[in-house]
């Protein structure tokens, strides 16, 4: 049995703790490896040497940084197969799709590797008399990352790249379910010339969480998940004076107007419900069809989700992989019954399906519900799985009441060619990403990415602007250099008065 253990301190180590975990191939429903599961103690290991690193790496020049950065980059490039492979047989995710996510997170390093020009501060030339002020940023010291086990690779380079590239060390603590992209991640680190410490990964439970959470020495922490964990993960690293990144759940809702071409709608729908078999954080799971659009929405929907493929990852002509546990499967499979048994049409039923030679694999195909209402669980609860709901609506108005009256405010999208229509959508849902023909509207990473309400615990949205903002502070200094044979000029009112 393979043995995944942690990277610290520029080497892989087992640690001290006894635990481990089990790593499923999602494909085959069997056990392929286990992962060492940290103590306290481990993350007083990772987090030591991060600081014992930080000492130098805090200090080091822009230049050396935004090397290691480049060099980082063309070896994502350059390993971009085999991070797909590790992903697929990990997650479960079809390869084209682990590989999308390669290179969406590698946008965050090309960000990095301009980090010079996000860093560049500001000064103003003789406030007073003889007196300026310029402002610089500066890192926080050790920073954290705890990511879920849907984004592998993605999530955890919307945090540490930003994190290293002002100066930071960081300890990440990545999903159990999924570790072995994050080790490979730290070698190729190693091999870019990053200094042993900078980066480390601990793996690991709640145990690891907590020690991370409650360590003096861990400046930030940046997290996604669930809402109730982000809330959870907010309150606890708040309180021992830590920034926190906390990005929680969401119900994103894809409006399709009745001037919409519905094959073109429908083509994103279908690809933002059940691409990853739906376990995204930006998963289209509810789609709004507005007056006339319905019926004709729903056959269109209907035909495309039966036109998809299910089986492993790795198979040529895939188009959707398992989901990433059993527990995940059955957690799909009562999210249809229940919509079922509340009044909802089950137009597409995924949860018999059996794929041939992986009869144990965590399979469940796409499933699509009709007249879903906001009361039913499959409308109020966050899936994570291929379950594509279809709400009503008679009116634009009506499309964004539903919106705004969600808890959840993570992204949207509007399906029309009426701009005045799409423009008064974008300014009246309260949600903090929103697509116009676009199904999933992540921002590139030169933006910064965060929802709003029950999705975005806390003011801190993840990489671009706010993420730089985020992994440094900023620093004043006002400064006089008077000549040697004046007089000082004291005085006992404010300086920029004079």
């Amino acid at each position: 049995m393979t043995s995944i253990q942690h990277w610290i301190n520029g080497a892989g180590t087992p640690g001290v703790a006894t635990r481990t975990g089990p790593v499923f191939n999602p494909a085959t429903g069997r056990q392929q490896a286990e992962v060492v599961l940290a103590d306290p103690a481990d993350v007083d290991t990772a987090v030591a040497a991060a600081g014992k690193a930080f000492e130098s790496w805090g200090d080091s020049s822009l230049t050396q940084r935004q090397r290691v950065m480049f060099t980082f980059r063309e070896l994502l490039v350059r390993h971009e197969d085999e991070l797909a492979r590790l992903i697929s047989a990990e997650h479960g995710k079809v390869i084209d799709d682990a590989r999308g996510e390669i290179v969406r997170g590698r946008e965050v390093v090309e960000y990095a590797c301009g980090i010079a020009e996000a860093l560049k501060g500001s000064f103003s030339d003789q406030v007073s008399s003889g007196v300026d002020v310029h402002s610089l940023r500066q890192p926080l010291g050790v920073c954290a990352g705890i990511t879920p086990f849907n984004f592998p690779i993605m999530v955890p380079l919307w945090m540490h790249p930003v994190a290293i590239a002002t100066g930071n060390t960081f300890v990440l603590k990545p999903s159990e379910r999924d570790p072995s992209a994050s080790n490979f991640v730290a070698e190729l680190y190693a091999e870019a010339g990053l200094p042993d410490g900078v980066f480390n990964v601990v793996h690991g439970d709640k145990t690891a969480v907590d020690a991370v959470l409650d360590h003096p020495d861990v400046a930030a922490v940046s997290f996604v998940g669930s809402t109730p964990i982000a809330r959870y993960v907010h309150e606890r690293a708040t309180a021992t004076g830590k920034r926190v990144q906390a990005l929680g759940g969401a119900k994103n809702h894809a409006v399709v107007l009745p001037d919409a071409d519905l094959e073109f709608a429908a083509d994103h729908l279908t690809a933002a419900a059940y691409g990853s078999a739906g376990q995204r954080c930006m998963a289209v799971s509810v789609g709004v069809a507005v007056g006339d659009a319905g019926d004709a929405l729903v056959d269109v929907l209907a035909r495309k989700a039966n036109e998809i493929t299910v089986g492993p990852g790795d198979a040529p002509g895939t188009d959707m992989g398992p989901v990433v546990t059993a527990e995940a499967r059955g957690r799909v499979i009562d999210a249809v019954r229940s919509g079922a048994e509340q009044g909802a049409d089950v137009v597409v039923d995924g949860r018999e399906l059996t794929v041939p030679g992986h009869e144990e694999g965590f399979f469940v195909g796409p499933s699509l519900l009709d007249r879903v209402t906001p009361e039913m669980d499959a409308y109020q609860q966050e899936i994570f799985g291929p379950v594509l709901s279809v709400a009503r609506a008679g009116t634009v108005d009506e499309a964004i009441e539903l919106i705004n009256n969600n808890p959840y405010g993570n992204g949207t999208a509007i399906f029309t060619g009426d701009g005045h229509a799409a423009r008064r959508f974008g300014r009246e849902v309260s949600v903090g990403m929103i697509g116009v023909n676009v199904p999933i509207p992540v921002p590139m990473s030169y933006y910064s990415f965060g929802g709003w309400k029950d999705s975005l615990i806390g003011d801190s949205p993840i990489h671009g602007p706010e993420g730089v903002r985020f992994y440094t502070r900023n620093k004043v200094i006002t400064s006089r250099w008077p000549h040697t044979s004046r007089t000082s000029g004291a005085a006992f009112h404010f300086p920029t008065t004079s």
